[in-house]
């Protein structure tokens, strides 16, 4: 009997987790806690001092009230951090009303957690909440690491899209992983908009249309979109001024309709921001957007009247926009749009069918736009990875290429995987197997390694799209890139993944002769590298570009790999690499 007294205390003062398992204790994080901004989607991080806005503190004297208040929603913001916890808790207070009559507290008031696993592949956390004093989200029983390490994978966290929060938090189980990512560093997508570029009414945050749209582009998109206040107001053009960006977007026809704007009103405002951006940001594209409509615009003929009246007008601005020489703008028509009749909550604002019909909509003209074109096979979908960050984090070398690029000039780009990376030359790494043979033949020619371990011909692309080959005039680009394809792709699906790759190069470098190298033989695979390899050349003919496979130098007579010039049958040892760099430096030297 005393026994069982003792365990029945135990069952009461024993915290459980909701799922009825013992729960661990938590280590809790918050934004202020870290040395470097944390919160993406907020530009002016340094003047924010803590809070998660849209606009900076001296933005509330310059712009109307209600514009203020809207820019306290944290729509767009999201936190990126790496864990391997198998539960993730967040905690935070709002100052506004939970939900609204067309849009869930899940929407209003919520977040969403998404993971990037170490093969760049997104995966969606559900959540179980509670919508208290203080707002929770658990998500419990998390696989904890991929296949590849222990060391976790990165997650997204998506603020909520129409409330104002405060004391965030983050906690992890004390023996996990936890660490916040810095900011992205790219530049960003930025969205000037109505309360439909805010985020009504998604279901939850990630179901925005800027949020899918950052996804599609794993780039940030600043979220300026205020419900019922986007007004094209050059209070907040200075504001938007202010960021260097991928693209402009003014999508802000929806709050631009009747008798608050007459015609020539709105012609002039879509004419007077377009060229404040130009004056600022002269090659920067901007892309306006129609009026998407509303479904009940058959049945009620003066609500159709409004949106095809806004969209003439845009088409008006937009012609004598260009007849004034006004270049790199274009229009995202109501047609490309195409909102279905179920697109709707209210014949205005999308649920998050519509949400991801003006995504996709969106994606196919930015795509345009910004000469970053998807393909439907895998090696054409630019994605990041994060396979060995015991070795080197993946996107922190993106980054230090991002800052070579400012600071030192280079007249070759060696673009490949962990052959290349090991090999030697700048950013330094802990790894470099091959340091003499780069110094004696690739130093002197000014070559800077390109190379990230693990890479796959789709993580090049991703790092091309994101500006690595910016600020920097190679005279060549040397490309050696599809070795860690051969297990999951057939020799086509390579070809045509380089073919992409190449015409990415050249949009970007056009100036710069590109050679394509061979991909290196390795054991056991020597014959298909062979029968690759002439797919390869074909390629590199088609395309009038340069041909070397400088690998054949690693082959017996016998067409096996000579083992003695490699520590693993993949990689060159220090005499391999004595080879490789004489083959490659008689191919560059001219």
């Amino acid at each position: 009997m005393k026994n069982l007294r003792i365990y029945i205390l135990l069952l009461l003062f024993t915290p459980l987790s909701i799922n009825g398992l013992f729960a661990q204790n938590l280590k809790w994080w918050k934004p202020s806690d870290s040395p470097f901004p944390t919160v993406d989607g907020q530009y002016w991080s340094s003047e924010m001092q803590d809070s998660l806005f849209r606009l900076p503190p001296r933005a509330e004297p310059l712009v109307r009230k209600p514009v203020w208040n809207l820019a306290k929603n944290s729509a767009g913001l999201f936190i990126r951090f790496v864990s391997n916890a198998p539960q993730i808790t967040v905690r935070y207070k709002v100052s506004g009303n939970v939900a609204m009559s067309h849009m869930p507290a899940t929407g209003v008031s919520g977040v969403d957690l998404y993971a990037i696993d170490s093969d760049g592949e997104w995966h969606y956390c559900n959540g179980r909440y509670s919508f208290k004093d203080t707002i929770s989200y658990t998500f419990d029983k998390l696989k904890a690491n991929d296949g590849y390490h222990k060391l976790g994978r990165e997650y997204r966290l998506y603020l909520p899209l129409y409330n104002t929060i405060r004391d965030l938090e983050i906690g992890v189980p004390d023996s996990a992983l936890f660490q916040p990512l810095p900011k992205m560093r790219e530049k960003p997508i930025v969205v000037y908009g109505t309360s439909i570029a805010q985020g009504a009414c998604a279901s939850r945050p990630a179901m925005a249309w800027t949020n899918i749209i950052s996804r599609k582009f794993d780039r940030p998109v600043i979220n300026l979109a205020f419900s019922g206040n986007g007004q094209l107001e050059k209070e907040l053009m200075g504001f938007i001024n202010e960021i260097e960006a991928k693209v402009y977007v003014l999508d802000c026809l929806p709050n631009m309709t009747g008798a608050r704007f007459d015609s020539t009103e709105l012609r002039k405002r879509i004419i007077e921001s377009v060229k404040s951006i130009r004056q600022k940001h002269p090659n920067t594209p901007i892309l306006l957007t129609d009026h998407a409509g509303y479904t009940e615009g058959y049945l009620m003929p003066e609500r159709q009247k409004l949106f095809e009246e806004a969209n003439k007008n845009l088409a008006i601005a937009f012609t004598q926009l260009q007849k004034e020489g006004i270049s790199g703008i274009f229009t995202l028509k109501i047609s490309e749009i195409n909102l279905d009749l179920d697109a709707m909550v209210d014949g205005t604002h999308p649920n998050d069918y519509g949400m991801m019909q003006y995504a996709e909509a969106y994606e196919k003209k930015l795509r345009e736009i910004m000469n970053e074109p998807k393909g439907k096979v895998k090696t054409q979908i630019p994605i990041r990875q994060r396979r060995e960050p015991a070795s080197y984090e993946w996107e922190n070398r993106h980054y230090a290429m991002l800052d070579l690029n400012k600071t030192e000039p280079t007249k070759i780009v060696f673009i490949g995987n962990s052959i290349t990376h090991n090999w030697g030359g700048k950013p330094l790494n802990n790894r470099i197997r091959g340091a003499s043979s780069w110094q004696k033949y690739l130093e002197p020619l000014q070559t800077r390694n390109f190379g990230f371990g693990w890479d796959r011909v789709e993580n090049v692309l991703w790092r091309i799209y994101h500006e690595e080959l910016d600020g920097i005039s190679p005279e060549k680009i040397v490309i050696n890139i599809g070795t860690n394809n051969l297990h999951l792709n057939t020799d086509e699906e390579i070809v045509e993944g380089l073919k992409m790759l190449v015409e990415a190069i050249k949009i970007r470098q056009s100036q710069a002769k590109i050679y394509l190298l061979g991909i290196y033989p390795r054991r056991a695979q020597e014959q298909r590298v062979v029968s690759l390899n002439k797919g390869i050349k074909d390629l590199a003919q088609a395309m009038a570009i340069e041909y070397g496979d400088i690998g054949t130098n690693l082959l017996l007579n016998t067409g096996k790999i000579d083992e003695k010039l490699f520590s693993d049958g993949l990689h060159p040892n220090t005499e391999g690499y004595e080879l490789l760099g004489k083959a490659i430096f008689n191919i560059l030297k001219n």
